[in-house]
C-alpha cells in the first residue's frame, strides 16, 4: 500500500507546487491503518501550514449525511419511505406540474401522484436542475427566474437564502414541478426539501438533530453549519477561478464571519463544516453497516439501501455530467460499472468547493480529500485522486 500512497502523494504535491492549490488534506484508510498526507499551505502567500484537522466548507458532501439523518428518522418510525411528503409538509400537497418544462408557469398538469420520501432521497421529487446540454444548468426558463426572483438559492451553496425553513418551504411551494415525481434524476433540490423534512420529523432543528443523533455519537466535534470564533483560524481560504483572467480569485463570500453566524436556513444540500477524521467518522459508519465502535446507530437494512443504486439506466444517462455515469442511492453517487477509477459498489461524493469521498466496501478502502479550490473538482483533480487512491 505504501507506494501507492506514495503515488498519491507525489501527484497532489504536483498540483500545489504547480500552484493549482495552495495546500491540500488526503486520508486513506484501511482497517486500522490511516495515511493522512497535510500538503501546501491554508491559502496562497501564507506561510501557515494546511493541517490535519483543517476545518473544511464540504458542500455537497453534506448530502450523504443527510441522506444517513433520514435513515435515522426511518429506523426510528417517524418516517416511511413510500409516506407523501404532504403528511409533515403539508405546503406541498397537491403538487402541479409544468406542461413544459421550459413553458409559462401557469400552463400546468396535475401530479400523477405526491411527492415522497423516496422521491427526496433519490433526488426525483420533479424538481431540480434542469440541463440542457453537457455543461449548460438552469437557464433562464420562467420556473428558473421565478425561484431566483424568491431568493431560495437552490442552486448554488452561495449566496445563501435570506429564509428560515418556514418560510423556504412556504415560497418553494409556490412553484410548480417541472416533472412528473419519479420521472427524472435532478440535482440538488430533493436535498434541500428533505433537510426541512428532517427537522419537522424530528421536531428540532436539522442542525441539532444532526448533532445529538450522528456528530456527537461519532465524535465529528468539528463538524456542524456553524463554528466558534476560536476554531475560525483553521478555515482555509475559498478559490475560484475568474473566468475574465483565467486567475484563481479569492472568494470572500464565504468568509470566517459568515461560518459563527447560524444561517437563516441550515442546508442539507451543501451547508456543512467538517475535517478529513469527521468525515473519517462518518465513511466508517457506513462502511461498517451502521455500527460505531460497537454500537449499532443505524439498521444495515438501510444502509444497504442508502449506498445502493435506486435508478434506471435512462434516469442515469439523464444526469449527464453530474452523474458522469454512476447511480444514485439515498443522497449519495452509487457507481454502477467498473472503469479505471471505480468499480460497482463503490459510492462517495464531492463537494463543489473542492473536496471529495468515497468508500470502496469490496477493499474496505475509505478515502477523502479536502481543499477549497473549485478548480479540483473541475480540472480533474478529484478524477486523479479517486483513481490514485482507489488503486493504493
Amino acid at each position: 500500500m505504501k507506494a501507492g500512497i506514495d503515488r498519491l502523494h507525489k501527484a497532489m504535491l504536483a498540483r500545489v507546487d504547480n500552484g493549482g492549490l495552495p495546500g491540500i488534506v488526503t486520508l486513506v484508510a484501511k482497517g486500522d491503518d490511516i495515511y493522512v498526507d497535510e500538503i501546501g499551505t491554508m491559502a496562497f502567500g501564507d506561510d501557515q501550514p494546511m493541517r490535519r484537522d483543517s476545518i473544511f466548507r464540504i458542500t455537497s458532501m453534506t448530502k450523504p449525511i443527510l441522506g444517513a439523518a433520514t435513515m435515522l428518522l426511518v429506523d426510528d418510525g417517524r418516517l416511511a419511505l413510500d409516506e407523501p411528503v404532504s403528511r409533515l409538509l403539508p405546503e406541498l400537497a397537491d403538487r402541479r406540474v409544468l406542461k413544459r418544462v421550459d413553458g409559462p408557469l401557469d400552463q400546468m398538469v396535475p401530479a400523477g401522484r405526491p411527492v415522497t420520501v423516496y422521491d427526496l432521497l433519490t433526488f426525483r421529487p420533479g424538481y431540480g436542475f434542469i440541463i440542457v446540454e453537457p455543461t449548460t444548468f438552469n437557464p433562464p426558463y420562467p420556473i428558473i427566474r421565478r425561484a431566483e426572483e424568491l431568493q431560495l438559492a437552490m442552486a448554488q451553496p452561495d449566496p445563501r437564502t435570506p429564509h428560515d425553513p418556514d418560510e423556504w418551504i412556504g415560497r418553494f411551494a409556490t412553484l410548480p414541478l417541472m416533472y412528473q415525481p419519479g420521472e427524472r434524476w435532478q440535482y440538488n433540490t430533493g436535498s434541500l426539501v428533505l433537510g426541512v423534512l428532517v427537522a419537522r420529523a424530528a421536531g428540532q432543528p436539522l442542525g441539532n438533530f444532526l448533532r445529538e443523533r450522528l456528530f456527537e455519537p461519532l465524535g465529528m466535534h468539528d463538524t456542524g453549519f456553524v463554528m466558534p470564533v476560536e476554531k475560525v483560524e483553521r478555515l482555509p481560504v475559498e478559490y475560484m477561478t475568474d473566468f475574465s483572467t483565467g486567475k484563481l480569485t479569492e472568494m470572500t463570500i464565504t468568509g470566517p464571519d459568515v461560518w459563527t453566524t447560524p444561517p437563516p436556513f441550515p442546508s442539507g444540500a451543501g451547508g456543512l463544516l467538517s475535517t478529513v477524521d469527521d468525515y473519517l467518522a462518518f465513511a466508517r459508519l457506513l462502511l461498517h453497516g451502521g455500527v460505531h465502535q460497537g454500537r449499532r446507530l443505524l439498521s444495515e437494512r438501510l444502509v444497504e439501501a442508502m449506498t445502493s443504486n435506486h435508478l434506471t439506466p435512462e434516469q442515469i444517462a439523464g444526469g449527464g455530467i453530474l452523474l458522469d455515469g454512476q447511480g444514485w442511492g439515498f443522497c449519495v453517487g452509487v457507481s454502477v460499472t467498473p472503469d479505471d477509477v471505480s468499480a460497482p459498489g463503490r459510492y462517495g461524493w464531492s463537494g463543489g468547493y473542492g473536496t471529495t469521498w468515497f468508500n470502496d466496501p469490496d477493499r474496505g478502502l475509505i478515502a477523502i480529500a479536502m481543499t477549497q479550490v473549485s478548480d479540483f473538482l473541475f480540472n480533474g483533480g478529484v478524477t486523479e485522486f479517486n483513481r490514485l487512491a482507489a488503486q493504493a
